[in-house]
């Protein structure tokens, strides 16, 4: 597996932060509950789990994704920001109960919010993150009307795609196109939403919409092909997650189903490897890993995520863009399938 990994993040991460981290925090502010308030900022990376404030948060791209929608059909982002909050607070609902339903014990280099607060509180402080970003979308005026639909299709599809994500990890059997179809639920609808809910708030014709649309869906497949591949050889100074974390878990993630599929020995010994219990011993974690790489798991996975994004830069090339913000989301595109974190 070969990848020219890029380190360094554009610069319209950093612009959307600015932009909408602020009203985030102000949003967040107006839950009424304080220990939802403190959990959710935590859960953000804005305070540790006394409320001291803290440096952190995450890498801003499904905000970084709305706002240019916005920018891109109308050459200003205010219609964007109200979108890019109720996305990412949709975003941080789902690793709130991802993180417990998974038992992932550490996300972003800390303790994970059920670890630090304990499974009620954080599914709780889960459902008051979505429920407030409908709020947000449904006290908008007509650009909320536009955009809500939207956002909540987005996330009954996400809330499928883990169901079938916890069903595939039981199951004795798992097909690769099953992997892919649970992944376009599980990341790709958010990402899908986030690429053009600003752009619908704006009132942009259909098409346009639905070419974004499309151009999110196919790197939100991309994109969690890169995290798969993180989740096997990431390294966790980076990645914020234990080494070999997938193959800790047990997962069946698209490189690994992918290297399980062959008919070599490294296929068949991985699938005795993963035919009961996850990996229970270091060695097995590390055979198993060697054997993900050895049977062209990762490889494939590469070249997926290279095809996917090649796809979703035909649709953006495709549509009546602003420029400016065409070629700054052609970049968070390329960021996301390069990045190693």
């Amino acid at each position: 597996m070969t990848r020219q990994m890029n380190h360094t993040a554009p610069a319209v991460l950093g612009r959307a932060r600015e932009l909408v981290e602020p009203a985030l925090r102000l949003a967040v502010g107006k839950l009424a509950d304080p220990q939802m308030r403190l959990i959710a900022g935590y859960q953000m990376g804005w305070c540790d789990a006394d409320g001291r404030p803290t440096e952190g948060g995450g890498k801003a791209i499904r905000p970084a994704l709305a706002v240019l929608s916005a920018e891109a059909v109308l050459g200003t982002a205010d219609c964007g920001i109200p979108g890019a909050l109720a996305v990412e607070l949709v975003h941080n609902f789902s690793l709130l109960h991802d993180d417990v339903m998974d038992r992932d014990v550490e996300r972003r280099h800390r303790p994970t919010g059920w670890v630090v607060f304990g499974d009620g509180q954080a599914i709780l402080a889960g459902n008051a993150m979505l429920t407030l970003a409908i709020e947000l979308l449904a006290e908008w005026g007509l650009a909320g009307r536009r955009s809500l639909p939207c956002l909540l299709d987005a996330t009954q599809l996400l809330i499928s795609g883990q169901s079938q994500d916890l069903r595939l990890e039981q199951a004795e059997a798992v097909e690769l196109h099953e992997v892919l179809a649970m992944e376009s639920g599980k990341t790709a609808a958010l990402l899908s939403c986030a690429s053009s809910i600003g752009a619908l708030a704006a009132g942009a014709p259909e098409h346009i919409v639905a070419g974004l649309a499309a151009f999110g869906e196919e790197l939100g497949i991309a994109f969690q092909l890169v995290d798969d591949i993180l989740g096997v050889v990431g390294d966790p100074a980076k990645t914020g997650k234990s080494s070999s974390s997938d193959v800790r878990a047990g997962k069946r993630s698209a490189p690994i189903v992918a290297a399980m599929s062959g008919d070599s020995r490294a296929a068949t010994e991985l699938r005795e490897l993963f035919s009961g219990e996850p990996p229970a011993t270091e060695a097995d974690v590390e055979r198993a890993t060697q054997l993900i790489t050895e049977a062209g798991g990762l490889d494939w996975a590469v070249r997926e995520a290279d095809r996917r994004l090649a796809t979703a830069l035909e649709h953006l090339a495709g549509l009546e863009l602003v420029d400016s913000a065409a070629a700054e989301l052609a970049a968070v595109a390329t960021y996301i399938v390069s990045r190693d974190r």
